[in-house]
């Protein structure tokens, strides 16, 4: 599958996945915040909502497994080294990667996505208050953060926080390896000859959104970064070809309900956009910049808002609101419950989640059924 990203909406033909495991709950309530979760999940009650989702999207696109496929480039004893060497110098233990591979290709996939247990079997060891000598991925199963789709290359994540850079070296992996894709992928840790490494790069996928093959909206927050921008604009300017435009959102840094773009805008139809007010709308001190690429040339100004700055470059997109418009109190409990966060896998057709009932209600009366 050649990957091609050139809508938010278009109609989906392959989707990647990973299946939450033993990961998850490898977790005590001390540890979640530095694993960046509120609180610890039960993996019972995730295994259930993740598998009707499954189950939706094996009715309608191709589901693709990492675990799956990160067992299967392992077999490549090349790419198994390459990949070991540079997740253990990452951690910390260089030198690990010998004792690691010695594990067939399934159980190292295993290892390297749910944890390795510390041996005490010396005195650091065992004094140390880790359990673990390899922090299992307990966000993993967020995909879209590590690896996103622009056009026909994968930006690699950069990630805010480094207990999610394994997941980015895993992805990187499987996208150059895996014979399921053709892809290019582009990593702001290892860019192309000219364009610099700046250590204040951070780009998720939650803050990415390919509008129209030449249109990208960005938020920018606690999880991306300016630099991550810039790095996106260097690429662009790179083509050396046509005009595109980054459309880029400032977003508040506090409450943690913020963290990405996709919590307070998607795209629903060709027509229609998911927004959470307050912050798309409201009277605030978050702009809306708009950065056009011209050729090689960068021209950047300030824009009301997102949807118009959209129009002015001809994509007129009608808000539906997060919460409905009622109440201010129930907007901004239905945007923590992510009720501004839609998937959809063609025009028109969305994924939410049924507990954000007043969006729903809005979404029903803006003719989504």
């Amino acid at each position: 599958m050649k990957t091609c990203i050139d809508s938010e909406i278009g109609k989906l033909e392959g989707v990647v996945i990973h299946t939450p495991g033993s990961e998850v709950e490898n977790m005590t309530p001390g540890y979640a915040e530095r694993a960046l979760y509120s609180d610890i999940l039960n993996l019972s009650i995730a295994l259930n909502e993740y598998s009707q989702l499954v189950g939706v999207l094996k009715k309608i696109t191709q589901v693709f497994d990492i675990k799956k496929m990160l067992a299967e480039i392992l077999d490549n004893r090349v790419v198994k080294m390459q990949l070991l060497r540079e997740i253990c110098n990452h951690e910390g233990i260089p030198g690990m990667e010998g004792a690691l591979a010695e594990n067939d290709a399934s159980t190292l996939a295993g290892l390297l996505i749910e944890g390795v247990i510390l041996e005490r079997n010396n005195l650091t060891n065992y004094l140390s208050p880790e359990k673990f000598l390899l922090r299992p991925l307990h966000n993993l199963f967020f995909t879209r953060d590590s690896a996103m789709g622009m056009n026909g290359k994968m930006l690699i994540g950069r990630m805010a926080n480094p207990v999610r850079e394994r997941e980015t070296m895993i992805m990187e992996a499987i996208f150059n390896n895996h014979p399921a894709f053709e892809t290019d992928t582009l990593n702001p840790i290892k860019p192309l000859h000219g364009i610099p490494v700046d250590a204040k790069t951070t780009l998720e996928g939650g803050d990415f959104q390919v509008i129209r093959d030449n249109i990208y909206v960005i938020g920018k927050g606690v999880r991306t970064s300016t630099q991550g921008i810039d790095f996106i604009i260097e690429n662009i300017k790179r083509q050396g070809r046509g005009t595109h435009h980054i459309i880029v959102q400032e977003l508040p840094s506090v409450p943690e309900s913020f963290i990405h773009l996709d919590m307070v805008f998607t795209c629903l139809d060709v027509d229609t956009c998911m927004v959470y007010e307050p912050v798309v709308y409201g009277l605030s001190r978050f702009k809306t910049i708009s950065i056009q690429i011209d050729n090689g040339k960068v021209k950047i100004d300030e824009q009301p808002n997102i949807t118009k700055a959209l129009k002015k470059l001809g994509i007129d997109l009608k808000p539906v609101v997060c919460g409905g418009n009622e109440d201010p109190w129930v907007q901004e409990r239905e945007q923590w419950h992510s009720g501004a966060n839609f998937f959809a896998f063609e025009p028109g057709k969305i994924i939410g989640y049924e507990r954000n009932v007043h969006t729903l209600e809005e979404l029903n009366k803006n003719d989504f059924l």
